[in-house]
């Protein structure tokens, strides 16, 4: 199954046989200066090596963070002001909502520092350096280990490296494996964990479009959100406190205000979080087979359960939002995935470079030697997985991301078992377990979890066969196969689906009640199934092919600019702003403008409603500073820059540093990209900057934080 059980979208691995375009690639920052920056001085930057990362002075890095571990943002103000997109604030508006202050229906502004909001939970990380600390990973592995053994020695040498790296100082540390285990960077990071909501715009701004535009170009979305970070007043990282000042940065983003042009140099940094661009091809037809289409068929039940509940009550509509757009986003990812690995013919791409490969190792003995086990590892790996990916699957996206309360019984069960043993450690263990609640049953409705249990159960039932179903699914088949009768009974006995029940356990803890809830046996059930159901072999069996693979093949093509798989580490990628061709007879410009809001505007549909203060505004072309030469205003972009989900919320930077537009999306064309990059389809979305200034400003009235921002005109 690969990485693909932990997909996203986008970076490299397009054919080795031509040059690297200039868009393709996520590249470490610590490696740019040796593989990418003359060709990116060619391409329009005017910055020199330094101003992009530095780890003794300011540089371009310090403005970027990775915002809550999920999404990317930057630092655009002397004052902590931070820009990322709205979806990826939108749990915290959701948080901060009511039917009464709607913030995701009529957005948020706050007009002073006292009314920025809190939100406890949410963090940013700050990159102080990188380190290739392959060699000393390298000193600890041996060519006869297994892979399990590999893994035990990497993570005992980075126990090692990390605490060296953070001892006497208050960052954290990881140390990451690129090119499946060939390479290991070490990451040390400066966290703050006092992040407060500053604005959003209105849903109808901030999501036009909805599920139907998701992935789509053109786009007229004004996908960004504004917080602000605040730090203890001797520049720690502290938790919320009254006492705490905004964040003097390192570096702050100033602000392009002249726009952009077809061909422009553009730059996008971040934090992508997954690809699998050397994905084989046995990889990429069980994910078109198997895979993607179990996800979508899974989450189509989940989201028309919380659609019915959401349309019902606007509370619910605000409560069950975030998790209903969570759903849907990777619910229609997985759909376009699967259509454009097809459309772009991915496999007999894949397919081109392994017989090119296995004709270069059957050419050496030394090569033989040393890869000639490669690609039958790999067929055999597919094979033997082929059987049980369905079940995985539904182990997954029914369960565990299925009903919350599965998961909150996941987390909570084995602690509570382990106390219950142990008054000491319950103690101990007891304001960690309070939080965890709390934080499940703000956002809990016991109701849509029920009746995704009685649904998405009843569908593992008939779909997967017996012998591979976890014992609960098992059980209930047993007696009859009455999923709705198991869901009430989960629903009307069950601790972790009522906060009453679930305090009142606290209060007096036993371990029977413990072990015959039914949810924690869902949870230990799951919890054997998953882990129980995998096979050390076939483990060994794909760790080993890939090392071997991605080993092999950037020795085979040496001067092929060969980028890493995106792993939530630091990433730059550049290219160019630029129009392209979907296919014949038809041309995308490079921009859109607030022309074409107008155009899709359908009152009846709630993805295209245009809030009346917009429409006015666009009436009386009361643009201010923020239109284009031509006197319209501009609303979104289109580069050719390499990004996958993680990137969500990126800075798109021009050639002189400055910030010209917000990452957001993908296009449709090419969401085969997380697998094979399409040099000529692949696009990047982005608002423009010019449009985030304008909804600031001229829509909602807060041109203070316009005037804390640095614009370059």
């Amino acid at each position: 199954m690969k990485k693909i059980l932990v997909l996203l979208v986008a970076l490299t691995l397009a054919l080795p046989t031509t040059t690297l375009h200039a868009g393709e690639g996520m590249w470490i920052p610590l490696l740019m200066k040796k593989l990418n920056y003359k060709d990116m001085k060619k391409a329009g930057l005017k910055l020199s090596a330094k101003d992009l990362y530095d780890v003794n002075h300011g540089s371009l890095k310090d403005a970027i963070v990775s915002f809550g571990g999920f999404c990317t943002g930057e630092v655009i103000s002397s004052e902590g002001l931070l820009l990322t997109n709205h979806h990826c604030g939108y749990d915290a508006i959701q948080k901060h909502s009511t039917v009464e202050n709607n913030y995701l229906a009529d957005g948020f502004w706050a007009m002073t520092r006292a009314e920025e909001l809190p939100n406890p939970g949410l963090f940013v990380n700050f990159l102080v350096r990188i380190e290739d600390v392959t060699k000393d990973m390298n000193k600890v592995l041996k060519d006869d280990m297994s892979e399990a053994e590999r893994a035990a020695a990497v993570a005992e040498k980075a126990k090692e490296l990390i605490a060296k790296a953070t001892e006497g100082t208050e960052y954290d540390a990881d140390v990451e494996s690129f090119y499946h285990e060939n390479e290991f960077y070490l990451f040390v990071y400066h966290k703050f964990n006092d992040v407060r909501l500053v604005g959003a715009p209105p849903s109808s701004v901030g999501k036009y479009g909805g599920d139907t535009d998701n992935w789509m170009w053109p786009r007229h979305t004004g996908d960004f959100s504004m917080f602000r970070v605040y730090m203890s007043k001797d520049g720690k990282g502290s938790d919320y406190s009254a006492d705490n000042v905004p964040l003097q940065p390192k570096h702050h983003l100033p602000i392009s205000m002249k726009g952009v042009n077809d061909g422009d140099f553009a730059m996008v940094w971040g934090y992508p979080g997954s690809t699998d661009r050397y994905l084989s091809s046995w990889g990429v037809q069980q994910a078109v087979d198997i895979y993607n289409p179990t996800v979508v068929e899974i989450r189509d039940v989940k989201l028309a359960v919380l659609r019915g509940y959401m349309q019902a009550d606007p509370a619910l509509n605000i409560l069950l939002a975030s998790s209903y757009a969570q759903t849907a986003n990777y619910w229609k990812y997985f759909i376009g995935q699967t259509e454009q690995l097809v459309n772009n013919r991915v496999y007999d791409k894949k397919a081109n470079l392994e017989a090119q490969f296995a004709a270069w190792v059957a050419a050496d003995p030394k090569r033989q030697a040393k890869y000639g086990e490669t690609l039958s590892l790999m067929q055999k790996f597919y094979a033997a997985t082929d059987p049980t990916v369905k079940n995985q699957v539904y182990l997954m996206e029914a369960v565990i991301r299925g009903p919350s309360a599965v998961l909150f019984a996941y987390r909570t069960a084995r602690a509570l078992e382990r106390g219950i043993a142990n008054p000491e450690m319950m103690g101990k263990m007891m304001p960690a377990i309070q939080d965890q609640a709390n934080g499940h049953f703000a956002e809990f409705h016991a109701e849509s979890d029920r009746d995704l249990m009685a649904a998405l159960w009843a569908m593992y039932a008939k779909n997967i066969s017996v012998d591979q179903q976890p014992r609960f699914i098992k059980n209930v088949g047993e007696v009859g196969g009455d999923f709705k009768a198991y869901a009430d009974h989960i629903y009307a006995t069950s601790i972790y689906m009522n906060e009453e029940r679930f305090k009142a356990f606290l209060a007096n803890p036993d371990s029977a009640t413990l072990a015959n809830d039914p949810l924690t046996k869902v949870a230990n059930d799951f919890r054997e199934a998953y882990f129980g159901g995998q096979d050390p072999e076939l483990a060994e069996m794909e760790g080993k092919a890939y090392r071997l693979w991605t080993a092999g093949v950037r020795e085979m093509l040496p001067n092929e600019d060969w980028s890493p798989d995106a792993n939530s580490t630091m990433r730059m990628t550049f290219g160019k702003v630029g129009s392209y061709e979907p296919k014949d007879g038809v041309t995308y410009n490079y921009y859109t403008t607030l022309d074409g809001v107008m155009q899709k505007e359908d009152a009846t549909n709630p993805e295209f409603e245009v809030p009346q203060r917009l429409k006015d505004l666009y009436n009386a072309k009361d643009y201010g500073q923020y239109a284009d030469a031509n006197g319209k205003l501009p609303v979104g972009l289109i580069t050719d820059n390499d990004i996958t989900g993680g990137n969500s919320g990126s800075p798109l930077i021009n050639g002189k540093g400055e910030l010209i537009g917000v990452a957001f999306d993908g296009n449709w064309e090419a969401m085969s990209g997380d697998i094979f990059f399409e040099d000529e389809l692949q696009r990047t979305i982005s608002v423009d900057i010019r449009y985030v200034l304008f909804i600031v400003d001229k829509y909602a009235g807060a041109r203070h934080l316009v005037d804390e921002m640095t614009l370059h005109f």
